[in-house]
């Protein structure tokens, strides 16, 4: 899965084919048909001569790892020793015979083609596709049912291992895994850097924990220069059970949890920094969507030069990353930005952020802010997976932001810390959730780093705890993150017309929530406090009603029933990239996070709120149709979303009779012509973007044909060009018509129309006189003439016969027509009244010289 700082790499091979798997039509199959398809092209396993498994088959693979995992002593010994069975289980309950097969499997499905046992899948360079091959593969293999879901939670082959032969009933035989070790009397172990992989996809050399002496008083030998000493959980993960699946969080991460709290404690001291605006700021998460618009608003409103730490080989490729990102986006990637920005190789994973020792130590007494925004976004993921970057990469920043110089760490966290089912209060200064009640390792992650980080305070370290909620697309450029929940959300609403039930949406556009956060850090004042940057909420009416607004009318259901009925829609029309959406929504450990983002309260950010008006920053409005309108266009664009189309239900739609004449082109209209029209629209957004008006109906004229032609395709624009004046300004045109015709024949014929206004009298009459041409497909007008709106049949039809969707209340009903009057009459008051303003400046214009450009009428 994607993570915030980083794209997809550029990775040959495997990584390549998952990615297309991913975001192609791979992208939509369901789990199990996923499942199926690997089954099926799996290789056939080799049996023994009674027909059932060979046994050896589960360690043949065990020579195909490198590292630590290659050499397994006693494995040819014991294979050997084991007769054929039938069931196609791990002969024998070692851990590390079995965390090395797993691991033999699972580095087929890698870029590199081999995985550490103690590394995670994913942080290797593991797809979610691939991990669903993975799964296949175990089972057809090495005969492990694996839930997918485990898989997520803590992909690292030891543990895959452990909780496989705990499963089988073996867990007397099991030692702690690698991740937790437990030094025994006498022996310290080193930081375990396990886990990490170098940049540009290529896998790190794993640094497996080692005994070193200890020192002369007996105790722990003091840390290396900028490494975390990561202490043990207090027991080992193999033998933990989970009471209640997927409602509390797994007691192996909880241990982890808190031995990942007390690495706060480890940090140096530091005092305070300077109260000044920074100059030089180190930002994380630069090529993801937050810290790219980040990036351009420190530009924008500092003197400040920017390191940017992107995860790649080099610093060219580091530079080409940040650059593709930027342009994704739809931000400026110019000579001057790129002249206050200088980009840093590294991974936030890696010790010392996979810096040189010079490197790092030249950072710290050159710096004067560090901002982290990188973080791996992934609601599938367990805790252990996502440690690395969210947990142990936050603690890193503040070991950079602690030594040398004092600099203010400002974090990026998010509303998830709150993500506890029932709780009642999201405010900037209220109790975070119990983490015992967070189920989602993201969530999970959050939650780890930010109560680490007020740790750190403690040790003076400065730090601003920054809170999105969901990050909508900008308002103006329609940028938006594709795996966010709430875009996801918002398309699957739009997209199938159904909404579940929730109390709130905490989500604000990505340019306001940048802007808010840049301003933060350049405010000295503003250093050291929490703050929720969610806007202003949304709840299940403002949604249901913009969404109608739109012409969008949908239905709502509860939470059970619109999951369902989404996973119905998505499995019968794939949409790839909605892909994720369906995954989510198919793990019962990210529905528990989907159901406390919906059922949870309103954040409040009254903290937020007045720093934003000390600042005289645009305040927090409520991310609405008109704010989303940009985003929603291109959501539609990309596949994600559907915008109204035509030959939907309308939305409002009202008649329209005119009467009048035709004649040939110079001579008299005197051939009786009339028109029967229904003009609707699909929703208002038809208004806003296109200032359009759908027609049907038929034209009935004998000197076209004796029978009614019908008006196959047609179209009205309300003011075109913003009603620009023809015959210098004396005409304003406020309405065109344009039909396509089609008589009983077969013929196709053509009718253009016009409604002017003019500084005369006869206003009424100009609203409903229409100028017409008439003429066949291809050829030119054969006929002209006038035809004109009934005064009797005007308000009749065009204001009290407005008909509404009926699908809509009766409240939403009032309020659709009445936007649409007001609308309409708004622009027909714009466009009458052009022609007069220009007589009376013409009445009025008493200058003695005229301007060179005026011309005399």
């Amino acid at each position: 899965m994607r993570e915030v700082n980083e794209d997809a790499s550029a990775y040959a091979g495997q990584r390549a084919t998952a990615d297309a798997i991913e975001r192609g039509g791979g992208g939509g199959l369901s789990v199990d048909a996923l499942l199926a398809k690997v089954r099926t092209a799996a290789a056939p396993v080799p049996t023994g001569s009674d027909g059932g498994v060979a046994a050896v088959a589960v360690l043949d693979v065990v020579p195909d790892v490198e590292g630590p995992a290659a050499a397994v002593p006693g494995v040819e010994a014991r294979a050997a020793a084991v007769p054929d069975v039938e069931a196609r289980a791990p002969a024998v309950p070692d851990v590390e015979a079995l965390a090395a097969a797993i691991a033999a499997v699972a580095g087929r499905h890698l870029p590199e083609g081999h995985l550490a046992p103690d590394v995670d899948f994913f942080d290797a360079g593991g797809t979610s596709v691939g991990a669903v091959e993975l799964v296949a593969a175990l089972e057809d293999e090495l005969g492990m049912e694996i839930a997918l879901d485990d898989v997520f939670a803590d992909a690292r082959p030891t543990s895959l291992a452990h909780r496989r032969l705990s499963t089988a009933g073996a867990t007397a035989a099991l030692s702690a895994p690698a991740a937790s070790k437990t030094p025994t009397p006498g022996t310290t172990w080193a930081p375990d850097t396990a886990g990490t992989a170098t940049s540009g996809g290529t896998a790190a050399s794993v640094t497996v924990g080692s005994p070193l002496p200890p020192s002369a008083a007996g105790t722990r030998p003091a840390p290396a220069p900028g490494i975390l000493p990561v202490p043990a959980p207090r027991t080992a993960p193999a033998v933990a059970v989970t009471p209640a699946p997927y409602a509390t969080a797994r007691p192996e991460d909880l241990d982890q949890i808190l031995a990942d709290l007390a690495l706060a404690d480890r940090l140096p001291w530091t005092g305070d920094p300077e109260p000044l605006p920074p100059r030089r700021i180190l930002l994380t998460g630069a090529t993801g969507f937050l810290g790219s618009h980040m990036l351009l608003d420190l530009l924008r409103h500092s003197d400040a030069h920017v390191y940017c730490l992107v995860r790649a080989a080099d610093e060219e490729a580091a530079l080409g990353r940040l650059g593709e990102a930027l342009k994704r986006y739809e931000l400026p990637w110019s000579s001057e930005v790129r002249r206050r920005v200088t980009v840093i190789p590294g991974d936030i994973r890696r010790p010392h952020l996979g810096l040189s020792d010079e490197l790092w130590t030249t950072l710290t007494h050159e710096l004067d802010s560090v901002v982290g925004v990188a973080a791996a976004v992934d609601f599938l993921r367990g805790y252990q997976s996502l440690r690395q970057s969210n947990v142990i990469g936050s603690l890193t920043l503040a070991e950079l932001a602690a030594t040398g110089r004092p600099k203010p760490l400002h974090h990026i966290s998010s509303i998830a810390v709150f993500n506890e089912v029932g709780i009642t209060a999201m405010g900037e200064d209220d109790p975070l959730a119990h983490v015992d009640r967070l189920v989602a390792g993201y969530d999970q992650t959050k939650w780890a780093a930010e109560v680490a980080l007020r740790r750190a305070r403690d040790h003076g370290l400065i730090v601003t705890a920054l809170r999105p909620g969901g990050i909508g697309g900008h308002t103006r450029t329609g940028a938006y993150n594709p795996q966010d929940l709430s875009s996801g959300l918002l398309s699957a609403f739009g997209r199938f017309r159904t909404v579940p039930a929730f109390n709130h949406l905490n989500a604000a556009p990505v340019d306001w929530v940048s802007r808010v956060a840049v301003g933060v850090v350049c405010e000295p004042d503003a250093w050291g406090y929490d703050y929720n940057l969610t806007g202003v909420p949304n709840t299940l009416d403002d949604v249901v009603r913009d969404m109608a607004l739109g012409g969008m009318h949908v239905r709502v259901q509860d939470w059970d029933e619109w999951r369902t009925h989404a996973l119905a829609r998505l499995e019968a029309d794939p949409v790839p990239e909605l892909a994720f959406l369906t995954r989510v929504l198919r793990s019962p450990t990210a529905l528990r996070l989907c159901e406390a983002t919906l059922k949870g309260p309103a954040a409040t950010a009254e903290r937020t709120a007045a720093l934003v008006e000390a600042l005289g920053l645009r305040p927090a409005a409520r991310y609405d149709a008109q704010a989303q309108l940009r985003t929603f266009e291109r959501l539609a664009q990309d596949g994600l979303a559907r915008l109204p189309h035509k030959d939907d239900q309308p939305y409002l739609w009202f008649s329209e009779t005119t009467e009048g004449g035709v004649g040939p082109v110079g001579a008299p209209a005197d051939t009786p012509c009339s028109m029967a029209l229904t003009l609707s629209l699909a929703s208002m957004y038809q208004l806003v973007k296109e200032r359009r008006v759908d027609v049907t109906g038929e034209l009935t004229c004998a000197a076209v044909h004796p029978e009614p032609l019908v008006v196959e395709r047609g179209d009205v624009w309300i003011r075109p060009e913003e009603g620009i004046p023809q015959r210098h300004g004396m005409r304003h045109r406020l309405l065109s018509y344009r039909l396509a015709l089609r008589d009983a024949e077969g013929g196709r014929w053509w009718l253009e129309g016009h409604k002017y206004a003019r500084a005369r009298r006869d206003v009424w009459r100009q609203t409903r006189a229409l100028t017409v041409e008439i003429g066949r497909e291809g050829g030119p007008a054969a006929l002209v003439g006038e035809l004109v709106v009934p005064a009797d049949t005007y308000l009749r039809d065009q204001v009290d016969g407005i008909k509404v969707d009926p699908r809509l209340t009766s409240q939403e009903k009032r309020a659709a027509k009445l936007t649409w009057l007001a609308w309409f009459g708004l622009e027909m008051g714009r466009g009458l009244l052009g022609p007069f303003a220009r007589a009376a400046a013409d009445l009025l214009d008493l200058r003695r010289t005229t301007t060179p450009s005026e011309h005399h009428r």
